[in-house]
Parts: C-alpha cells; structure tokens; sequence
C-alpha cells in the first residue's frame, strides 16, 4: 500500500481523497498534491478549457463561412440553389457554437452539476423563452420553410407590401431572421421571415420574365384617334426594348377627353419602365408636331331665365326687419 501511494505521488496522479492533509508516509506528514493547470476542475483550467472551446468554435465557424463563399463563387452555372446554401451554412454555424458550449459544460464539473440541477425546470425554463423570443422562434421556422418550399430564391425580383406601400426589389440573402430586398433606387428593405412568409408576394423572375407595358395617352375629344394610334404604334415599333404590340384601343372617356392606351410585351420590368416613359415623351412632341391637342377641362354652365329676373321688392338686409337695396333694372 506504500509503494503504491508513492507511485501515485510521484506520477502526479494522487487524488485529494487518497492522500488528505495531514497524511503520514514513511513517519513524515504530507501535504495534499495540487490539481495540474489543465484540470477542468480549477479556476484555471475551466478558463482555459473555455478559451480554447471558444477558439476552435470560432475556427470551425470561420472556416464554414469561407468554404460557403468560396463553393458558391466557383458555381457558375448555378447548380447549387444560393438561398439553401447560405440557410444551412448560417444554422451549422450557430450548431457548432451550441456543440462547443456543451461538450464545454460535460467537461467542467460545475457546470455539469449545474445542469442536472437546472433538468428539473427545464419545462418552465423552454415556456419562458418560447414567450420571451416568440418573434425571433417565428421567424426562425418560417425561415426553414422558406427554404423548404422555395417559393423564391436569392436573385429574384419579388414585390411585396410594405409600410410605404408596395415595393419591388431584388432578394440579396435570406437570413436567419430576416429577408433582404434591395430597390432600384438602392434601398435595402428588410422584412422578417414570418412576415414574407404569410403575405402575398409576387415574383417577377419566373421562367417568362415578359411584362406587358401599358401607356396611358390622353386626348381631346376632337383629336384624331386614327392618327394618333398610328404615331404610337409607330415609335413603339422603333424600339428595340419592345417585343410584340399587342394593339392601342380607347379605354376610357372622360369629361375632358378619351385615353389611348398602348399595350405592347417587354422583356422585363426595368424594360417596360424605361418604355413607358420614353413613349411619353416621344408622343408628345409629334402629337405636337401633328397638331393633336391634349384634352382640356371643360365646363358648361346654362342660366335659366327665371334666374335673370329680379325679385319683386327690396331685397333682405343683413340684420332682421332690415331692408336692402333694390335689385337694379336692367
């Protein structure tokens, strides 16, 4: 029994328990051996043991981040969908911090008693955070079901509602949490998932990416309308942004003039915007040039002859039992 003691405590490997203070050896008191830096069970060593969990967290993290951005780089021909990609790339992410952390805990005898102890209000402990971050869970699993379903993907022109009204822009990432839009005119619109997920949105980036481009053109109603429809369908052949014209009927009168409305077929969204607006301006100058007026609000007003007659009498003043002037005889 003293030979094996004595190879314990020359190999380091005394436990407290076997040799307490106050132990006798060979006639000589001997004191407790302290545990070695690296023992999980010291303040030391559970500060290192944290370090260097968090150290190869943040690698294995890092470098996922990376072989991401890099695999995504290299795919050319899109053969991977971006949008998954990036979702699971994200949640590998957030599981390798939540696998370091635990196998930290089983590690550190502390914080392994302590979860034992925390087991028993486990349940009351999963109502309060499901209250405290219902939000933040909510958009969490729409996002999962975003990815799932795909109903867009990362590139698409979407047009969903917003507190602005309805606005179109182009999907950049779908996170954790959140969707990123970005407009034409280079703002970004940030909209949770849940939120995304239960609306209506429409997606402009389908197989057939054409839009039909109408152009609203007001004229008097003595213009001629063959002449105008043929100045519009004209400058609307010329373009090389329009691919078929569908025709230019009348589709409104109003009290003022008729609307000529021309209906052609345009490659995309941006297309038929730039479309609209250069009819506009183009149609203008020849409707100008070809003498075709814009309309002019109009109004009509017939007096009845009993208005023009004068009363009979002076004429009520403003106080009571006051009298006026007399109407003056024509």
């Amino acid at each position: 029994m003293r030979m094996t003691n004595l190879a314990q405590l020359k190999s380091g490997r005394l436990a407290e328990a076997a040799s307490p203070a106050g132990a006798v050896v060979d006639g000589r008191p001997i004191a407790a051996v302290p545990p070695p830096f690296y023992d999980p069970a010291s303040l030391l060593g559970a500060v290192l043991y944290a370090v260097l969990f968090a150290l190869a967290a943040w690698v294995i993290g890092r470098a996922l981040r990376l072989a991401i951005h890099r695999i995504l780089a290299y795919d050319k021909r899109a053969l991977m969908d971006r949008t998954t990609v990036q979702f699971l790339g994200q949640l590998a992410q957030i599981g390798v911090y939540l696998l370091a952390f635990i196998s930290y805990a089983h590690i550190v005898p502390a914080l392994a008693h302590l979860g034992t102890a925390w087991l028993a209000g486990v349940s009351v402990i999963s109502v309060v955070i499901g209250l405290a971050a219902q939000n933040t869970l909510g958009n969490l699993i729409a996002g999962v079901s975003l990815v799932l379903y795909r109903p867009f993907k990362v590139g698409d022109r979407l047009q969903v509602a917003a507190p602005t009204g309805l606005e179109t822009g182009v999907v950049q990432s779908v996170n954790l949490g959140y969707t990123v839009l970005k407009t034409d005119d280079n703002r970004q619109i940030v909209v949770p998932n849940s939120l995304i997920a239960s609306q209506t949105i429409i997606n402009k980036s389908g197989e057939d990416q054409r839009v039909l481009c109408c152009v609203d053109l007001c004229l008097h109603y003595e213009a001629d309308l063959d002449k105008a429809r043929s100045i519009v369908t004209a400058l609307a052949g010329q373009d090389h942004r329009v691919k078929s014209i569908c025709g230019c009927p009348v589709t409104k009168a109003g009290p003022a003039g008729v609307v000529l409305t021309l209906i052609a077929w345009c490659a995309n969204d941006d297309d038929a915007s730039n479309v609209k607006c250069a009819l506009l301006e183009e149609a203008r100058n020849q409707f100008i040039r070809a003498g075709i007026g814009p309309p002019f609000p109009q109004q009509i007003v017939t007096l009845s002859p009993h208005c023009l007659t004068p009363p009979a009498g002076p004429v009520p003043g403003p106080g009571a039992g006051q009298t006026g002037r007399a109407w003056p005889s024509s």
